[in-house]
């Protein structure tokens, strides 16, 4: 018994004489134990430095712990620990090393280390290096989000160590483009600026162009010093520096004073009247504003009546003076944004060429069917947009009763063109027939009609827009860079256009249809002869083109507004491009849609503000092409054709 209780009081005192919980990251806590007990803004770094340098496994969560309030003190021997509250009172103790358990204390006994806004924010950099090698990649995106926003020189080291163990090539490659813009902006010495300017000359990212336009940040200066890193002489009057701007800085620089008002003027005249004169010249003499004018200027040499502001400020030099110091960095700035300006003028040309393939190919789809109708029989139908409005309402149907949008497309599609085929051979078979060459009566009664169905469409729907949902995979857009995207949607369209065209051709060249349709436009009377049936081919050729109008009713109502007027905006295109193309002609209206839909969007591109400008233009440009081609880009024989 006296040999155990002999043991039991070395170890106590054993325990005593060593520090509880030691281990590495305690002990560099304790060697700044003073600094984490009263940390500031203006004396933690060196505590916070040695924890992100250290190394030590523990280093990322006793920062973390710490940046958010979760870091004690045990009062009783100023130790460091991370809690977790069991009761109102009383916290359980972590030990950082060992992340293990170290007790329940009462709250008196512990103290909360509460940093400061500014100290947290300290922490946080420090905490970057760490997440942005953490496993997680939608951390370390986050950490880099976080360094674009709010950069730092701090950032520059970490960041750089992060990109050989990066594994993500998307997050290794925006990792070294930050890498490349925190040099530019944070590194010291000049020849590195540089080739990291050099190294991002082809980059026609906005973040990229932003970096470079930061650094040729200037204002215009008046005679400013040897050592100011000036650009180009700026001459008062040009765009930059009106002339009045320009005197305000020779006034604000002490080289000019204001110039005197006329009530000015003539007030000092008042205030020096002396023996019956004013500047040596009697007052009965100053009856004219030019003897005013010698006797203000006798009172003050440096002005003259023939001064004004452009006078001043004339031959005097102004200067384009950059915030950047450096002037091999702002020529290289210079330099690297005019090679990326080539390129973003030449990526905005490939942009405005996909917008002008997908307003063609929208216009396409609109108007083939109408190149059946119009082309094949020659029936001025002002109903057809009626057609693409009704199949657009038709997939708004189908989605009511079929949620999965991507299987109610596919259901719309076949569905609008059996719906609006019956619709067209129906009033092909009731109206048209009836008004074969007679295309004053067949304009008016389709007009009618079209007004008819829009109404019907209110009745049933009402004018509210009505939401025709793409499938989600249609959703965004593809995106080739900052300036060249195009979303799927009209992406899907490009591509429905071209299969209807291949469809179209098919139908055309290889089917008994097409070779009646074919025979019928060239010579109605001799294909009757030959046992053609021209009024069963025409009530199909109408029922065709009715058909595909609805399914491009489906397509154009993905993006949008279904509503009762939705044709209305449509057909005067689609007319435009089978006139312009050629009638009659499957190609002619591929190369008039094409035509009207790049002819817009230059014209939207040189001005974006108005709209309904550019499409009055091209208004205006179709029929001066008219006027010299009436046949369009692909004249057709036949009927169709006037013959």
């Amino acid at each position: 018994m006296r040999h155990f209780l002999s043991l039991l009081c070395a170890a106590t005192l054993l325990a005593l004489t060593l520090p509880a919980q030691a281990g590495p990251t305690q002990d560099l806590l304790q060697e700044h134990a003073a600094l984490i007990n009263k940390a500031s803004r203006k004396t933690i770094q060196p505590a916070i430095d040695a924890l992100a340098a250290s190394g030590l496994p523990s280093a990322q969560t006793v920062l973390q712990k710490w940046q958010n309030k979760d870091m004690w003190l045990r009062k009783e021997d100023g130790l460091f620990f991370w809690a977790e509250e069991i009761t109102g009172k009383t916290f359980r103790l972590y030990d950082f090393d060992t992340a293990a358990p170290v007790g329940d204390f009462d709250k008196a006994a512990l103290k909360q280390l509460k940093p400061n806004s500014g100290v947290r924010a300290m922490i946080g950099a420090a905490l970057v290096q760490f997440q942005l090698s953490d496993p997680d990649p939608a951390r370390r995106l986050a950490a880099l989000t976080a360094i674009q926003r709010d950069a730092e020189p701090s950032h520059l080291a970490p960041l750089r160590a992060s990109i050989a163990g990066e594994s993500d090539p998307a997050i290794k490659a925006r990792k070294q483009q930050l890498l490349t813009l925190l040099t530019i902006r944070f590194a010291t010495d000049t020849p590195t600026r540089v080739a990291a300017i050099q190294s991002i000359a082809t980059d026609i990212s906005l973040d990229t162009r932003a970096a470079l336009n930061s650094l040729l940040t200037s204002k215009i200066v008046f005679n400013p010093p040897d050592s100011a890193n000036t650009g180009a002489r700026i001459t008062p009057g040009d765009p930059g520096l009106s002339v009045e701007a320009a005197f305000d800085l020779m006034v604000a620089a002490g080289v000019a004073a204001p110039l005197p008002t006329p009530d000015q003027r003539r007030a000092v005249l008042s205030e020096n009247i002396a023996g019956g004169k004013v500047g040596g010249i009697p007052l009965a003499r100053l009856n004219s504003q030019p003897a005013r004018d010698r006797a203000y200027a006798a009172l003050n040499p440096d002005w003259s009546p023939n001064m004004t502001k452009a006078t001043v400020v004339a031959d005097q030099p102004f200067f384009q003076v950059f915030a950047e110091p450096s002037k091999e960095v702002t020529d290289a700035a210079r330099d690297a944004l005019k090679s990326i300006e080539t390129r973003v003028a030449l990526n905005q040309a490939l942009d405005l060429a996909l917008d002008g393939i997908s307003l063609a190919s929208i216009f396409f789809l609109a108007a083939i069917g109408l190149a059946i109708t119009f082309g094949v029989m020659g029936v001025i139908n002002m109903a057809h947009g009626e057609f693409i409005m009704m199949g657009a309402y038709t997939g708004y149907v189908v989605q009511q009763f079929v949620p999965n949008y991507t299987v109610s497309i596919l259901i719309a599609l076949p569905l609008a063109f059996l719906v609006t085929f019956a619709a067209g051979v129906a009033m092909e078979r009731l109206v048209i027939r009836h008004l074969y060459n007679r295309p004053l009566e067949t304009l008016l009664a389709t007009f009618g009609i079209s007004i008819a169905l829009q109404q019907i469409a209110k009745n049933i729907f009402g004018t509210q827009a009505r939401p025709l949902t793409a499938p989600a995979w249609l959703d965004g857009a593809w995106i080739l860079n900052d300036v060249v995207s195009i979303s799927y949607i009209r992406i899907a369209i490009f591509a429905l256009a071209l299969i209807f065209l291949c469809v179209f051709l098919f139908i055309m060249k290889r089917t008994r249809l097409g070779l009646e349709t074919r025979a019928v436009t060239q010579n109605p009377r001799m294909a009757a002869s030959m046992g053609i049936n021209p009024d069963r081919v025409n009530m199909l050729t109408f029922g065709l083109g009715s058909g595909i109008a609805g399914i491009a009713g489906v397509a154009i109502g993905l993006f949008a507004k279904v509503t009762s007027e939705l044709g209305s905006d449509y057909i005067v295109q689609s007319f435009m491009t089978v006139v312009v193309g050629g009638v009659g002609n499957i190609w002619g209206t591929l190369a008039g849609a094409a035509m009207i839909g790049f002819l817009q969007k230059g014209i939207e591109w040189m001005n974006p503000s108005n709209t309904l400008a550019a499409q009055t233009y091209m208004i205006i440009f179709i029929i001066i092409f008219i006027q010299f081609r009436p046949r369009g880009i692909i004249a057709l024989k036949g009927r169709a054709a006037g013959d």
